[in-house]
């Protein structure tokens, strides 16, 4: 809670309600009051949830955990960006003083087929889950972590890998994008093991495996808007997908 010494905010909120996925769903405006400038957003909408429950109303769900960015939970549409105003960071990691006092602040869930709504801002995001298990894994042996420094990357290529790795998964890209596609995420998964050798025994059938993944969750095409590195909290970079396209092509036309 706030200091009692300290300035704060009144706002005006215009949350989205849905009690299920069968349920229609509609904006809710809010009023809330006593917000400290120093609350992260997500404080902010636990601050929102105790004055409805104190009103005998039914608080807002949404995802959370880690709060520290390295999660990616907290996935949000915040004034029709997703994560919000601020570049290269997650809900969790936007303060309120990016705000003043009577501003308004529209809040939705991220929208996509591939993401049906379970309550409120809550989204189902299992379908990143499956197109993982389809191949984003090293299953055959590849030695011991004492292992590693005998096996000689490329400082280019490892630092290449370790930036796709760096992907969350928190489906911002999916958000953002105008068609729904999932191509970053899967690009990045991909990229990770594709620029290493402890991938390289399985790389046909991984591009293969989660590219038939992701059509089958029913995300969109990519079309290039660039949107998807844009909303990006990580920053991971669409040349991700260009090597996405090129480790599917060389996978189809070895598999014929």
């Amino acid at each position: 809670m706030a200091d009692k010494n300290e300035q704060t905010m009144n706002l005006t909120l215009k949350v989205w309600r849905q009690k299920g996925p069968q349920e229609p769903g509609r904006l809710v405006e809010y009023k809330v009051t006593g917000v400290s400038p120093d609350m992260s957003f997500l404080e902010m909408l636990d601050v929102l949830n105790e004055q409805l429950v104190s009103r005998g109303e039914d608080a807002v769900a949404f995802d959370h955990d880690c709060r520290e960015g390295i999660c990616g939970m907290c996935s949000l549409m915040i004034d029709g960006r997703a994560h919000g105003p601020d570049s290269a960071a997650t809900t969790c990691q936007l303060h309120m003083r990016r705000y003043k006092d009577g501003d308004t602040v529209v809040i939705e869930p991220f929208r996509a087929k591939g993401f049906p709504v379970v309550k409120d801002l809550v989204v189902d995001r299992s379908a990143f889950d499956r197109i993982m298990m389809a191949g984003g894994f090293v299953s055959v042996g590849t030695g011991a972590a004492c292992d590693a420094n005998s096996i000689l990357v490329p400082k280019e290529k490892a630092d290449k890998a370790m930036d796709a790795a760096a992907c969350i998964g928190c489906g911002a890209c999916v958000a953002a994008c105008p068609n729904a596609a999932a191509m970053l995420f899967v690009a990045a998964k991909v990229s990770q093991y594709a620029l290493l050798p402890q991938g390289q025994a399985e790389r046909d059938r991984r591009a293969l495996a989660m590219r038939k993944a992701m059509d089958a969750e029913g995300f969109g095409h990519c079309t290039n808007e660039y949107e998807c590195e844009a909303a990006c909290p990580k920053e991971i970079k669409v040349s991700n997908i260009a090597r996405l396209n090129r480790e599917f092509l060389r996978a189809a036309v070895s598999a014929d």
